[in-house]
């Protein structure tokens, strides 16, 4: 199965986990429905300049994200870290993190959250 980008979904989250913003959430798989894996999310998430995701838990899965493009903070488990173009990070179960676009440049990244 193949998908292109102008066919991937698209939702904009105003406010994502009490962040500053929207969050575009353009789903490339649909986990359920065309994924069979343990899978809640397989995304590409677009943040403006100064929006972000606020701090938040995951339980019982991780989320992996990928930096595509831009330049971000994430609060990993309490520590600010700066995220750039080719770095990842992954965040396990009892674990918090956010992310918020640092930069003057949109923010891509590729999200995939997986449970356990």
């Amino acid at each position: 199965m193949i998908r292109k980008p102008a066919e991937f979904g698209r939702e904009v989250r105003k406010n994502m986990r009490g962040g500053d913003g929207e969050v575009i959430v353009s789903a490339i798989w649909k986990p359920g429905e065309e994924m069979k894996s343990n899978t809640r999310m397989y995304s590409k998430l677009i943040l403006e300049p100064g929006c972000s995701i606020g701090l938040h838990p995951h339980e019982n899965e991780e989320e992996l994200f990928f930096i595509l493009k831009g330049r971000a903070e994430t609060i990993d488990n309490g520590e600010p870290k700066i995220l750039e173009a080719g770095d990842a990070s992954i965040t396990r179960s009892g674990e918090t993190h956010s992310l918020k676009n640092i930069g003057t440049d949109t923010l891509e990244v590729l999200a995939l959250i997986a449970r356990y």
